[in-house]
């Protein structure tokens, strides 16, 4: 038995589990249980509740006593009886059944339409009569006052046979070409078909002609539906007198009241498939619908989700046992699945003893659906290199990432570090080893990682022990080191947390934590002297001294700052001339090979100047490249001997820079008002804005 839990509703499998081979004996079937824990859990609620391939489809007598199925091969049909919890007989047939009814309140009058358009009559004893259609056959539906058959097909009529009178009435005449389902309203006998085309059509059976029409693949399409191709009708159903449900080709489900051609309710199950089987739960206003991949159980007057089922096998029918929360379906499958979900409805009495089951399993952790699967995101699909699994039914999407089953996980993992498992066994061995080297005496050493980091430490430890030690009793002892602390412990294990002193961003940082270390240090010896009861003298200016320390890192910040700016410099010289001196041997490199050209009697190569352009010579190009590469202040120095820029040291910055600008020429386009607000704007920037910013950016 699988328990799951979909929206906390509590959904038990009862059919999950082994089966054992019907060609065993029962001396090894014994032995199996006593040694498989599988086997023994298990729980078969019907003995032999299986086909011997797949099962089409399934359905429960109106008595609630038997269960009947179809299946294949050979074809056959099994009926089942609850109250002996086993099967009561089997017979096979001569072809596959597509559909098949039970007219009587227990198994004795069976109709099969079977796929070759025979139609075959089962009494109690067995075969009691076949007949033939005119076309090939897909659905057809009993109408109990006239005791009429209705067969829908591949033909655009509706065969009508009479039970009483054994014969084939006139049949009706439609618009459709082809016609999938249909189903007889059991309030007011109203017949309705199912099209190829997408429509309903709805026939009064009393006067034998139509009363309307429903456009349902004009419905089906709504706001943000993708649909691929026409919906056609592949599942009907009414429930009452007024409500009928729709299920198209294109996995839709539309809710109709039969006063209006509008939908009252669309529901998509969001995998295009078609639907395969629609029932109502009158007790609880549920819906459940179901496709061939799994089955949702919504509220009919909201569309909210109120569960769902997701077999291993494709669905092929569903069928709810009457007035209880058990539901069986038919697979692409041997087993036949028995769901038990106690939030529909209390267990059938002939298995009463499941409520009891299932109270105890509450009581208990259960194991969910997902608990033999792993949680993958598409970054470890790619470090896998599994990416291209996505879409297929090996992973199954679940918000940011796919669920895939553990075992192949593990694999895919083995063969993508095979020295996965070595490594992780060497790591425990020395773990283990560390272990047991903690009970001798222990030797006070450096760590591997970080040891000045560990050094510091140690030596602030011991100046708070010598603290600690000196204060009275009854005071606060030393505070805990990190060292001791286990969750710094990997700080001074793992490589990665290695303190790199020589980065830029530690050269910048060490001077405050420096000065943290030293504040920690005087606050402890401030209160052991607190403690000892001893006076401050006079005139001792603590506080101008905080006050001075306080202040003194920023200097130091300041002086890392120009270090690094320096040791930045110093590099990208040793970076430039590198290049030139590179570029100069690739020149002599050049000229070696022009002169060996020349000796082997290679004319030299030409270029012809375009029109529009001007000759420099190649010492100006040198000089330009020479000054792009130039500093800022390299360059402020030839504009200065140029005269271009006028340099000079102030008492406010280091230096300042004075612009000559040249005076507006008078335009005639501009009023005396425009001239005389542009003049004050040029004089404003030249008195304010440039005085404050230049200093500080050549500074800088």
């Amino acid at each position: 038995m699988q328990i799951s839990s979909v929206n906390d509703v509590k959904i038990y499998n009862l059919s999950h589990g082994k089966s054992l081979p019907e060609w065993l004996s029962d001396r090894k079937k014994r032995a199996l249980q006593n040694k498989d824990v599988d086997i023994q859990r298990r729980i078969e609620l019907i003995q032999d509740f299986e086909m011997p391939t797949v099962c089409t489809s399934i359905k429960v007598s109106r008595d609630g006593q038997f269960i009947l199925a179809a299946g294949t091969y050979k074809p056959r049909i099994r009926c089942y009886d609850t109250y002996q919890l086993s099967l009561k007989f089997e017979r096979c047939l001569d072809s596959d059944v597509v559909a098949f009814d039970i007219l009587s309140d227990d198994y004795s009058k069976l109709v099969f339409l079977h796929c070759n358009r025979y139609v075959e009559f089962h009494s109690q004893h067995g075969h009691y009569y076949k007949t033939r259609i005119p076309k090939f056959g897909r659905d057809f539906a009993y109408h109990y006052p006239s005791c009429d058959l209705y067969f829908v097909g591949a033909s655009s009529e509706i065969f009508r046979l009479n039970l009483e009178q054994g014969r084939f009435l006139n049949s009706l005449q439609t618009d459709a070409v082809e016609h999938n389902v249909c189903d007889i309203n059991p309030v007011h006998q109203l017949f309705a078909s199912g099209t190829a085309e997408g429509k309903v059509e709805c026939w009064d059976p009393r006067v034998r002609s139509r009363v309307g029409m429903l456009d349902c693949a004009l419905s089906s399409v709504t706001e943000g539906t993708e649909v691929e191709g026409l919906p056609s009708v592949s599942a009907l159903r009414f429930n009452g007198s007024l409500t009928m449900a729709v299920g198209t080709s294109t996995g839709q489900v539309l809710l109709y009241d039969l006063r209006s051609s509008r939908p009252l309710l669309v529901k998509d199950h969001y995998y295009g498939l078609p639907i395969k089987s629609v029932n109502f739960q009158d007790h609880l206003d549920l819906v459940l619908t179901a496709d061939s991949k799994i089955i949702k159980i919504w509220n009919k007057d909201t569309g909210k989700v109120f569960s769902s089922i997701e077999p291993q096998t494709n669905i092929n029918d569903v069928c709810i046992y009457p007035g209880s929360g058990m539901l069986f379906t038919a697979n692409e499958d041997p087993k036949m699945n028995t769901f038990y979900i106690p939030a529909l409805g209390p267990a059938p009495r002939w298995c009463s003893f499941l409520d009891n089951l299932t109270e105890e399993l509450e009581e208990s952790p259960e194991s969910t659906v997902y608990d033999d699967y792993k949680f993958v995101t598409r970054k470890d699909l790619e470090n896998l290199g599994l990416s291209h699994l996505v879409g297929s039914s090996l992973l199954r999407a679940y918000m940011h990432g796919f669920f895939m089953d553990i075992r192949l996980y593990h694999k895919v993992k083995t063969m993508a570090n095979p020295f996965a498992y070595e490594e992780y066994r060497k790591d425990k061995i020395r773990q283990k080893i560390e272990e047991s080297r903690v009970q001798r005496v222990q030797i006070k050493k450096l760590p591997k990682v970080n040891k000045e980091l560990a050094l510091k430490l140690m030596e602030e430890g011991d100046d708070e022990a010598e603290l600690s030690a000196r204060k009275k009793k009854g005071k606060v002892g030393a505070l805990p080191s990190i060292l001791s602390d286990e969750r710094f412990q990997v700080m001074f294990e793992n490589p990665d947390y290695q303190v790199e002193e020589q980065s830029e961003e530690f050269r910048l940082l060490n001077p405050i934590v420096s000065k943290v270390g030293q504040k920690r240090r005087k606050k402890l010896r401030l209160l052991a002297e607190a403690d000892q009861e001893e006076e401050e003298p006079e005139g001792r200016g603590s506080s101008d001294e905080s006050s001075d320390d306080d202040k003194s890192w920023v200097d130091e910040v300041r002086e890392q700052r120009r270090l690094i700016y320096e040791e930045g410099r110093d590099r990208r010289r040793q970076e430039r001339k590198q290049q030139d001196r590179n570029t100069t041997l690739l020149d002599q490199d050049s000229t070696q090979n022009h002169a060996q050209g020349r000796k082997q009697g290679l004319q030299p190569r030409f270029f012809q100047i375009k029109a529009g352009e001007e000759f420099r010579s190649f010492g100006d190009v040198a000089r330009k490249q020479k000054l792009q590469k130039a500093s800022l202040e390299e360059r402020l120095k030839l504009e200065e001997r140029s005269g271009t820029v006028n340099v000079a040291d102030t008492a406010v910055g280091s230096k300042q820079l004075t612009f000559t600008l040249k005076k507006i020429s008078a335009d005639p386009r501009f009023s005396n008002r425009n001239k005389q607000f542009i003049i004050d704007i040029l004089q404003c920037f030249q008195k304010v804005f440039i005085p404050l910013v230049i200093p500080h950016f050549v500074t800088a």
